[in-house]
């Protein structure tokens, strides 16, 4: 059994000394990638069908879209704030909860959306309440899983996000077909309804949890104890640790944020491809980016368990994904449909294996109890970011219907980002808290 002192707190003991190992941690993050996979198909309903959208709404348009999209977005930057913080109080059973059934709801409203000003209302309700989803998330990691399998347990609940990207184009065409594009969506929110049952049921904490094996126990609590008490926002906020992780993601969330939106209409309108025929190829994209999630966190974990130094295996890891990420200035001036669909492929693993990196920054610098604070702040300043860029890349391609800028950008956003990560952290020591 797990020794316990008098307050009633486990304390860890050899893993090897407990009996059979359990692995319901493991079920826990499945858990995480299947919240994950429903929350992008909820908000990629809308991006693949921007196209269509643009005949049967009435004055919508490249720039108007940017507005939409980024109603959503400043909506997730307001949420991740506040969603942080109240993942911490009330916790991850609840927290979530509340979470998912508010964005479920809100991801069928855009099916009863007549007007570009009703879109943009529907898209803000939705942000609001997706935005729990990684700091609820990135908790229940730091909670479940010892600091050595943490980055490998983050990349396969985040590489969620590339299967839920590849749900909407296999999807949406058929159920458009069936229920018209309204029904898509009320179809793709009840989704979250359904796996809000399934956490109510199977989530505990590990302490609780009847199906966790006092081995399985004594691994997930192996890391030198902590001690636990809720840390308000405003208490990290000051830290050059909370700032260096908040940039990276200001700096390169925005990017993955004109992947998801714009992606599937650039290729639908440069290739002349309606919503049957775009579906390969976005399909493709997004398949590819599977790679990057679960391969950057599997390269991060391993380099730290044949010894390399949390600082070094993290950095090192998110060079590689600079490196795949860089030739996507190129697409603008590629013609041929699959070289593009290469280039943005490679593009988008290398941003799934730097985000799933960079979201295992805040649990190698904060405690556990500060965790969801600082990836609310890091996702709201990556969601005011995407504001930008969103509003940014529909006022460009309206008035240019050029994309050659942002993908300049998306080349360059990444470099800058890791040279100011390590600028400000350049040994990922953890933040002072006293």
């Amino acid at each position: 059994m797990v020794a316990q002192l008098s307050g009633g707190q486990p304390v860890p003991m050899d893993p090897t000394a407990q009996g059979k190992m359990t692995h319901q941690r493991w079920v826990i993050c499945g858990l995480l990638f299947l919240a994950t996979v429903i929350s992008y198909v909820d908000r990629g309903v809308i991006a693949y069908l921007k196209t269509y959208l643009e005949s049967v709404i009435p004055g919508l348009n490249d720039f108007k879209y940017g507005i939409i999209t980024a109603a959503f977005q400043a909506a997730y930057a307001i949420g991740m704030v506040v969603a942080g913080g109240l993942t911490d109080k009330l916790g991850t059973r609840k927290a979530f909860t509340i979470a998912i059934g508010i964005w479920s709801i809100a991801a069928m409203l855009p099916g009863a959306a007549f007007s570009v000003i009703t879109f943009a209302v529907a898209m803000f309700l939705l942000g609001i309440g997706e935005s729990a989803n990684f700091p609820a998330c990135i908790k229940t990691v730091a909670e479940w899983f010892p600091k050595r399998e943490r980055a490998t347990a983050t990349g396969i609940f985040n590489s969620g996000a590339n299967i839920g990207n590849i749900v909407v184009p296999l999807i949406v065409p058929t159920l458009v077909a069936l229920v018209t594009w309204r029904g898509a969506f009320v179809v793709a929110g009840s989704f979250g309804l359904l796996w809000m049952v399934l956490w109510l049921i199977y989530y505990h904490k590990p302490e609780e949890h009847p199906k966790v094996s006092p081995a399985e126990l004594a691994l997930i609590l192996s890391d030198p104890a902590e001690k636990i008490k809720s840390v308000p926002w405003s208490h990290v906020l000051p830290h050059k640790e909370t700032w260096a992780f908040a940039l990276g993601k200001f700096l390169t969330d925005p990017i993955w944020w004109f992947y998801l939106f714009w992606i599937p209409g650039y290729l639908q309108t440069t290739f002349h491809l309606n919503l049957a025929q775009s579906r390969t190829p976005v399909v493709i994209c997004y398949a590819i980016s599977i790679i990057g999630s679960v391969g950057g966190g599997f390269l991060s974990s391993t380099l730290i368990a044949r010894g390399m130094s949390a600082n070094a295996a993290r950095k090192i890891t998110m060079l590689v994904c600079v490196i795949c990420i860089a030739p996507i200035f190129l697409t603008p001036f590629v013609h041929e449909l699959w070289m593009v669909v290469a280039l943005m492929g490679m593009a988008t693993a290398g941003h799934q294996g730097w985000s799933a990196t960079l979201f295992t920054l805040p649990s190698d610098m904060f405690p556990k109890s500060a965790v969801g604070s600082v990836t609310g702040i890091g996702g709201m300043t990556g969601a005011a970011g995407g504001v930008l860029l969103q509003i940014f890349a529909g006022t460009i391609v309206y008035l240019t219907h050029s994309y050659v800028t942002l993908f300049v950008m998306a080349c360059l956003a990444y470099p800058l980002a890791l040279i100011c990560i390590h600028l400000i952290t350049p040994k990922l020591a953890p933040a002072d808290m006293h």
